[in-house]
């Protein structure tokens, strides 16, 4: 795909973004109705969920459809670590070595902590910022596995939400398949509670949404679709797995002025498999990004 081509996609989406919608009687209706239109003009399969989290109201575009987690479940990795730390079920603090067998192939923090070791803290903070595949696994192999990430999903009433393996195979994620996934709904509400709930404590909640605001992966996805002045966070994904299709996930918190924050959770499968990462298929979420900004402001 040429740059020119990318840009003509992106002119069109913003285009699409700004188009007059049939008159509904929901306004949420009204701009799920906009992220239809940018599915199509995407070319793809768009799953979005938003929670208002001042009317605790949820609305959005195929929001009950499956997508796989990818790397997005690392945030809800996080904040785990930080949840039983806080409930003392273990020390955040222990510190934890790891050898060369332990390294996958995308393991900058774990690759250049391997003599040293990190905590646990450690590695629940660049889990989440650099999407550390060593790190991750780590982390759930001294938590009592992927079910125990799924537990606390269904602590949090979220009974949609499993995670069933360890990186790099819980990519592997074809249509279809639930192992591995979760629905826009099901973790737009999901960071609602953890974010914005009950569940973490105050501190445990400011740390998780730094961590967030500190993650560069998602510049180009929802973000770039937020005013930058805006506080926000998020954690990305990405599948480009020969047989997977390619898939670009971002979830993640704004917190427009004058209004409660807003959380997101956003999925696109392209319809055409990808090499490398594609400016056309993150330029889809920044549209999404913009049509949330636009609900923002007119509520």
């Amino acid at each position: 795909m040429t740059i020119d081509r990318r840009t003509a996609l992106a002119a069109g989406l913003a285009l699409a973004a700004g188009a007059c919608v049939p008159i509904e009687h929901d306004l949420a209706g009204r701009f799920g109705a906009l992220l239809r239109i940018i599915e199509a003009q995407g070319n793809g399969t768009l799953g979005v969920a938003v929670l208002d989290t001042g009317t605790g109201r949820v609305w959005g575009h195929a929001d009950y459809a499956r997508f796989p987690h990818l790397s997005s479940f690392k945030l809800s990795l996080a904040a785990l670590v930080l949840h039983l730390d806080e409930t003392g079920a273990i020390d955040a603090g222990e510190h934890v070595t790891w050898s060369t067998d332990d390294l996958l192939a995308y393991a900058p923090f774990a690759r250049e902590r391997l003599e040293q070791g990190a905590t646990l803290r450690e590695l629940a903070e660049f889990t989440q910022k650099l999407s550390d595949n060593t790190a991750a696994n780590l982390l759930l192999r001294r938590l009592g596995g992927p079910e125990r990430l799924t537990a606390f999903w269904r602590a949090l009433g979220d009974e949609t939400s499993r995670l069933d393996r360890y990186e790099p195979e819980l990519n592997l994620v074809p249509p279809g398949e639930i192992k591995d996934t979760t629905t826009p709904a099901a973790m737009a509400r999901t960071l609602g509670k953890l974010l914005y709930g009950d569940a973490l404590g105050e501190a445990a909640r400011a740390t998780l949404k730094l961590w967030m605001a500190d993650t560069h992966t998602g510049t180009k996805r929802v973000r770039a679709g937020l005013p930058p002045e805006w506080p926000a966070g998020d954690k990305t994904g990405t599948s480009l797995a020969p047989g997977m299709g390619s898939v670009y996930v971002d979830v993640g918190y704004v917190e427009p002025p004058a209004r409660a924050p807003l959380t997101f959770a956003a999925y696109f499968r392209a319809a055409r498999q990808h090499t490398a990462a594609d400016a056309a298929s993150e330029a889809v979420l920044a549209e999404v990004g913009r049509v949330i900004a636009r609900y923002a402001r007119a509520t």
